[in-house]
């Protein structure tokens, strides 16, 4: 193994910013927002989920959004070892799908570890490339895992954020990791800084191409981690899985201003 995969964990670049970076607050906040989560009381009765889509944040809206996909993992949260995490890259640019050479992922409530054997078995896949830098500063990964944290203690990840990779390529990718004992988790926003009326009809209209498990409308306009959206929603297809939204909504139903907004939408996958 190259001398740069030992490294130490990756540090939080998002804490302070996207959630709270004080631990016992940081906890108090996610505990709060899933057990308030509407579907925490339906998910035991609506089937086991596969994989989950929500927004990354877990300040304002978007934390509510999250929680509401977050809380339709508890029931069946026994059946989880490791969770694939998905999400876009929001300050570098690159061909394929980018894995850390990290061992594990800093939050203010600990170390949660890294599936390198998973990582290296991926590996054989030319679109999967193993970088830190895409990596150091991207909150996408980073704000999900409080929740998992909370939720899923002691579960492994597999942290991949997508760039320019062909909807099966990045399928294929998402498949093998794709194991009994896996959740797979993308994380993205949906439309941004639209006004309200714009915002809600595309919004819409990912919601409807989701639960259709197309994945040809959904683009740059629909989603920051569009990329990860449609590598999901074309291997969800392939295995029959039905897709359910959860909750859409906008940041402008809370702030008011409704010039500019950003999606927030949670899925699950059974």
């Amino acid at each position: 193994m190259p001398a740069e995969a030992m490294v130490d964990a990756r540090r939080p670049a998002a804490a302070g910013v996207f959630y709270p970076a004080e631990r016992e607050l940081l906890a108090r906040t996610v505990r709060e927002l899933a057990d308030a989560a509407p579907a925490s009381r339906t998910g035991a009765r609506a089937g086991r989920a596969r994989a989950i889509v929500a927004p990354h944040g877990l300040l304002g809206p978007a934390g509510h959004v999250a929680a509401a996909a977050w809380a339709r993992v508890v029931p069946h949260a026994a059946r989880v070892r490791r969770v694939v995490l998905l999400g876009p890259a929001h300050h570098t640019q690159f061909a394929g799908i980018a894995a850390p050479f990290a061992d594990s992922f800093a939050t203010p409530l600990g170390l949660v570890e890294v599936d390198r054997i998973a990582i290296e078995m991926a590996r054989r896949f030319p679109q999967l490339i193993v970088t830190d830098e895409p990596h150091e500063q991207e909150p996408s990964l980073e704000v999900q895992l409080p929740f998992l944290q909370t939720l899923l203690p002691n579960v492994a990840i597999v942290p991949l954020l997508v760039g320019e990779v062909e909807d099966l390529q990045g399928a294929e990718v998402i498949d093998s990791l794709w194991e009994d004992d896996t959740l797979v988790v993308v994380s993205t926003d949906l439309s941004h800084y639209y006004d309200a009326t714009t915002a809600q009809r595309l919004d819409e209209a990912t919601a409807r191409a989701l639960e259709s498990l197309d994945a040809v409308p959904i683009g740059e306009q629909q989603a920051c981690g569009h990329g990860a959206l449609r590598a999901l929603v074309t291997a969800a297809r392939a295995r029959k899985l039905t897709a359910t939204r959860l909750v859409v909504r906008h940041s402008g139903e809370a702030s008011g201003d409704l010039g500019e907004v950003v999606g927030f939408g949670a899925f699950v996958f059974a």
